[in-house]
This record gives structure tokens, C-alpha cells and sequence, in this order.
């Protein structure tokens, strides 16, 4: 009666706001948005997993076409009604297969690892950085910055391209804010057309069902102004490409105290607790595998290279260690401690997995204590490659396939995925990475067809 009540005390309220249409939402392994539109009238039977979805119509969901229907459970606490589109209410949801939590979901693959945070007794806090490009099309079938004047070789921060792109970030900034998510800043970026905001950390899961929203909502403000948001992770071969940076900690269940500030055992004078540091040695051991999640295309790893970028560095990492204010290592410690911050994650990733696997990593090394070593306060782009294996630190994947085998071959992988989820995972990027080493580019044409 009680479930019964509040679902119809919530088709009141969206009656109210002129909402006419639920969307009962999903991610495909992407972690892009899927789902049916439902009249509100029939808002009851959709929170009870009325719209089924054949998984099989979509990328990586691991279903035979003879497999029956996963159902989608609406999460009422995600709940958005559309700024863009009020009429419309958006509502992540958990895939149900025979009434029971299906395995291979994205979202249920994040809450099995927020559970065995809570019996831990922690909660997971996350904040992501939302970097991303605004284009408009051109006629010779390409695209360009919407702004004439976005030329300069260091356009970061520079306000007078903010100013020319601000009818679409004001519509985007207010429509954050209108959901509750306190945006504190933003700003371009290092790369023309290229934008970041930034806004307040949440739980994991609100977190990873805002990102995914959030690409969604700003390619639909984009399109109201004859433009396009891109979350291609690196689309200039000479300029930055589009970071996710995982912001993260770990607070008390109880108390909501956040466990990674320092209570007297800041072991290495950075910041944050001895509870942090074993969380980050975790993330560290787990890196490889865990950068095919994070970093999950072939592009994204155009992104992680010291250098190329016309502004003089990349700004994303290359070497699994951590270091304190050190944008070069894979795990940061900003300057006001208390958290750690992934960079190696870009804006193409599905934020539930990414965060699932980085968050079982860091329990494990919290669980078995493991040591993070001394962090890395210097320049890691300076040092040669013999320099860095007589430190014995390790790369990041130099490509899609290097991540992707480094993933297979993780126990903790498989573990956190499930079997079905790892192997679709696995069998996914592999013909992904395969396609890629097949295809000819126009580099490859220009240089070799008349060399000989």
C-alpha cells in the first residue's frame, strides 16, 4: 500500500509539472541512455518493470534473441523532468530479468560494489568533471568551434570564447542547477571548442546516473542552437582531448565523516588518511585493467601520450603511480586533500562500471592493506623510459588492446563484472580494437600510396 501511495503521490506531482511522458531508462555498455516513453497516465505499471527491452538490440548487452526480456525497474530517487523538454521525466533504471536483479546491468553492476562498501561500513562519494567539445557542422562535412575567434594555440580560460558559446552553457549551467547540482564554475578548456563544468560530488550512483544524463542533456541544449556536443575523448590530434576525472573518498556510513582526511596518519605528508593510501595502492595495482573501463575507446588513448597537444602538454596521465598536486601520474591528490582523483578517465566512459571496478580495486586494497609506495611530486613527462623502469613504475595501456587484455587477464575483473558482463565486455573491445587495426586511415593513404 505504502509503494502504492508514494507512486501515486508521484504521478501527481508530474501531472503537476506538465510532465506527459516517463522515460523508463537503462545503459547500454556504453553507458548511453536508453529507454521507452511512457504516458503518465501509466506511471504505476512502468515502476513496476512494465517496459521490456530486448537486449540483444543493443551493443554489449549480453542476450541471445531467444533470451527472455530484461525489464527496466525506474530508480524514483534519479528522477529529472527534462529542463530542455519538461513535458518529458527522466528516471535511470536497474534491468530486471525473471523479477530478479539482472546480472549484466550497469547500474546493478555499481550497486553490488556499493554494497560491499556498506558493509565495510563506507559510502562511496564521487564527483566527475565534465570536459567536453561544442561544434557546429560545416559545409564541406566536417566541424568547427562555434565561434570564429576560438583559434588561439592556449585558448584555456580565455573568457571572450566562454562569452561566444554562453547561450548554450547559460541553458546548460541553469538546467544542472535546476536539478540540484550546484554548479561552482566553468570555463574552456585547453582545446578549441572545448568546455569543462564542474559542480558538487554526490554518491557514486547519483553521480554516474548524472554523467549519463548530462551527455544527454547537453547534446539536446546544443541542437536548440544548430549545434552538437561531442564526447569523443580526443577529436584534434594536436589539442587536449576530454578527461572524467573521478574525484573520489570514502565517507563513515554512519556519520557521513569523510575517511580520507587525515586524522594524524598522513603517511606521506599529501593530504589525505592511511585509509586513502591503501585505496589508491589498490586502484594502482588494478590500473591496467581497470583503464579499458575508464578509458574505454580507441581514441582514448590518442589521449594519454606525454605531449601532442599545440599548447605544449597533453594534461593527462601515462604512468600508474600517484602523486600529490601532480596532473602527470594516474592518481592525483589535489591540493586541498581529503580525496584522490582519477585522471586517466575520459568522458566516453560508462560511469558505472568505471566507478564499480575502481571502487573494488581500492576496497581490496583496503581489505589487505596494500602500500602505495612515495608519491610523485615531480614532472613524470621528464623522465626517459629507462628512467622510469629503474623506478619501477609501470604504463598505463599505450592502446585499446593493451587494456583490453590487461582486463581479461584480472581476476577481480571477472569478479566485479560477472561472468556474462566480463565475457561481453571482453568479446566487445576486442572486435572494437580488431576493427580499428584493420581499417585504413587517410594518414596511411597520404603517406604510403605514391612512397614507392
Amino acid at each position: 500500500m505504502k509503494e502504492l501511495t508514494n507512486t501515486q503521490a508521484l504521478k501527481e506531482k508530474l501531472t503537476e509539472a506538465g510532465v506527459k511522458y516517463a522515460i523508463a531508462s537503462y545503459v547500454d555498455i556504453h553507458g548511453v541512455t536508453k529507454g521507452k516513453f511512457v504516458p503518465v497516465a501509466h506511471l504505476g505499471q512502468m515502476m513496476e518493470g512494465s517496459e521490456l527491452y530486448t537486449g540483444a538490440a543493443l551493443d554489449g548487452v549480453p542476450q541471445d534473441i531467444s533470451d527472455d526480456e530484461v525489464a527496466s525497474m525506474p530508480d524514483p530517487d534519479g528522477l529529472a523532468i527534462c529542463p530542455w523538454n519538461r513535458q518529458l521525466a527522466w528516471f535511470p533504471g536497474n534491468l530486471f530479468l525473471n523479477g530478479e536483479p539482472f546480472e549484466a546491468c550497469s547500474r546493478n553492476i555499481l550497486r553490488r560494489q556499493l554494497t560491499a562498501a556498506a558493509d565495510m561500513g563506507y559510502r562511496f562519494n564521487l564527483g566527475i568533471e565534465t570536459e567536453f567539445f561544442l561544434f557546429r557542422n560545416t559545409e564541406d562535412g566536417g566541424f568547427a568551434p562555434l565561434s570564429e575567434r576560438d583559434t588561439l594555440g592556449k585558448p584555456c580560460y580565455d573568457p571572450r570564447t566562454l562569452m561566444d558559446n554562453l547561450p548554450i552553457l547559460d541553458e546548460l549551467v541553469d538546467a544542472m542547477n535546476e536539478l540540484g547540482w550546484d554548479v561552482y564554475s566553468f570555463d574552456h578548456e585547453d582545446a578549441n571548442g572545448q568546455f569543462e563544468t564542474d559542480f558538487k560530488y554526490a554518491d557514486a550512483l547519483t553521480m554516474s546516473d548524472r554523467l549519463v544524463f548530462f551527455r544527454m542533456m547537453a547534446n539536446e541544449i546544443a541542437r536548440k542552437h544548430g549545434a552538437f556536443a561531442s564526447f569523443m575523448p580526443k577529436p584534434f590530434a594536436d589539442r587536449t582531448g576530454s578527461g572524467a576525472h573521478y574525484n573520489m573518498s570514502l565517507a563513515d556510513l554512519k556519520t557521513g565523516e569523510n575517511l580520507f582526511e587525515p586524522r594524524g596518519d598522513d603517511l606521506h605528508n599529501c593530504g589525505i588518511s592511511k585509509i586513502a593510501y591503501h585505496f589508491t595502492a589498490g586502484v594502482l595495482k588494478h590500473g591496467a585493467a581497470i583503464s579499458a573501463v575508464i578509458a574505454p575507446t580507441v581514441n582514448s588513448y590518442k589521449r594519454l601520450v606525454r605531449q601532442g597537444s599545440m599548447s605544449g602538454s597533453t594534461w593527462a596521465p601515462v604512468f600508474m603511480c600517484y602523486g600529490s598536486n601532480n596532473r602527470t601520474n594516474m592518481i592525483r591528490i589535489p591540493g586541498m586533500g581529503g580525496r584522490i582523483e582519477c585522471r586517466a578517465a575520459d568522458i566516453a566512459c560508462n560511469p558505472y562500471l568505471g566507478s564499480a571496478l575502481i571502487l573494488a580495486a581500492g576496497l581490496e586494497g583496503i581489505r589487505e592493506g596494500l602500500d602505495a609506495g612515495a608519491p610523485h611530486h615531480e614532472n613524470m613527462y621528464n623522465y626517459s623510459d629507462a628512467e622510469i623502469a629503474e623506478r619501477g613504475i609501470e604504463y598505463l595501456p599505450r592502446n585499446l588492446g593493451e587494456a583490453v587484455e590487461a582486463f581479461e587477464a584480472d581476476p577481480l575483473a571477472k569478479e566485479v563484472f560477472g561472468e556474462a558482463m566480463f565475457k561481453s565486455f571482453t568479446e566487445y573491445k576486442k572486435a572494437e580494437w580488431e576493427s580499428y587495426q584493420n581499417h585504413v586511415s587517410s594518414w596511411e593513404v597520404d603517406r604510403y600510396l605514391k612512397m614507392f
